[in-house]
């Protein structure tokens, strides 16, 4: 599936639920199966700036995409880059750089975020977009 087709698939999954208690439930289901980083790369280095709680965030190029792992030390935050996560990993390094965000929007998700989640959720997305810009710059 393309970007825009897994975040439209997205976009469906949240307008089934009434209220955002259920969509905040969801969003930690969604974190239980995220594909969690190696304990090795635990690192500084790859802990995203501008979180809150402490997320750790990969990326390798495999053949021509991008895959990620991450990992966090709180239930919702793991759940939200879970979300992105399914986004963006086995993704061009191209079409990540040009895909729209638009359904964070759609889905609600900033403006029932507090405002440092919300911050937070800038830095993964713009930590996700620059290993994109690495790997694309690499060909």
């Amino acid at each position: 599936m393309n970007i825009k087709e897994i975040q439209e698939e997205i976009i469906d999954e949240f307008s089934m639920f009434d209220d955002w208690m259920q969509r905040y439930e969801y969003i930690i289901d969604l974190g239980k199966n995220l594909p969690l980083i190696q304990e090795e790369f635990k690192t500084d280095d790859n802990i995203i700036k501008g979180c809150q709680s402490k997320v750790w965030l990969k990326g390798e190029q495999k053949d021509d995409k991008i895959v990620f792992t991450a990992d966090s030390d709180a239930i919702l935050t793991k759940g939200i880059i879970a979300i992105l996560i399914r986004v963006f990993s086995n993704q061009k390094a191209s079409d990540i750089l040009n895909a729209d965000m638009d359904f964070i929007d759609e889905i609600g998700l900033k403006e029932h975020l507090s405002p440092t989640r919300a911050n937070g959720l800038v830095s993964m997305i713009k930590n996700i977009k620059m290993y994109a810009l690495a790997f694309d710059t690499k060909k």
